[in-house]
């Protein structure tokens, strides 16, 4: 049986800080016109060129944790003393609406997405060395040399987690490890569940 109504392909992206993903996220995003991304509510202060609203939603703590007892959020994580928080009604209406969406997020949170939606296609992202990982810590010329090595140590942790993901992307060459994340979404749009309704009209008129 042929269903009519598209819809949408939730991904997800895990990686320890300073491998890139987010710039891999932003891009992907960019260049792929069905593809949007999930924006987190977190309760960390906002970085330098951070938008409200844009790179996420910053809320107090108070107010997550009304969202959380609320059961607003599909998944939540603790990462370095902050919350982070993903809105169950935002991914669900974009997915709804055929539009496949892309959440950027922790490995715990990529855990509990997984459990509940194990049609959700994971994606981990490696560094292709720990001195790049380090490097591209301490290149952001934001973090102090105590929380950037308590970022290292997190990071070796949450690289043992890597199995668990469905696709792995090393991020050594930036154009390459984007085209690889391109390929990944193509695939799955082409899926024949997929193109039987995005093509309807066209298959419908080539085996009457």
């Amino acid at each position: 049986m042929i269903k009519h109504e598209l819809t949408g392909t939730l991904f997800i992206v895990s990686a320890p800080s300073g491998t890139g993903k987010t710039s891999l996220v932003n891009a992907l995003v960019r260049d792929t016109n069905h593809l949007k991304l999930s924006i987190s509510h977190t309760t960390r202060k906002p970085r330098p060129k951070e938008i409200d609203g844009y790179n996420y939603h910053f809320i107090s703590v108070d107010k997550f944790k009304q969202m959380e007892l609320a059961g607003v959020f599909m998944e939540s994580a603790n990462v370095f003393g902050n919350h982070y928080g993903t809105s169950q009604e935002t991914v669900q209406k974009m997915l709804d609406e055929g539009h496949d969406v892309v959440l950027e997020i922790d490995w715990q949170g990529a855990e509990q997405i997984k459990a509940r939606f194990p049609d959700a296609i994971s994606i981990f992202i490696l560094p292709p060395s720990i001195q790049a990982l380090q490097d591209r810590l301490e290149s952001r010329g934001q973090d102090s040399a105590e929380v950037i090595q308590n970022r290292m140590t997190k990071a070796i942790a949450e690289l043992k987690h890597y199995h668990k993901a469905d696709f792995l992307v090393v991020n050594d060459d930036f154009e390459e490890a984007l085209k690889s994340l391109k390929a990944i979404v193509k695939a799955d749009r082409m899926k024949t569940s997929k193109q039987q309704i995005i093509n309807h009209g066209l298959i419908q008129s080539l085996i009457q």
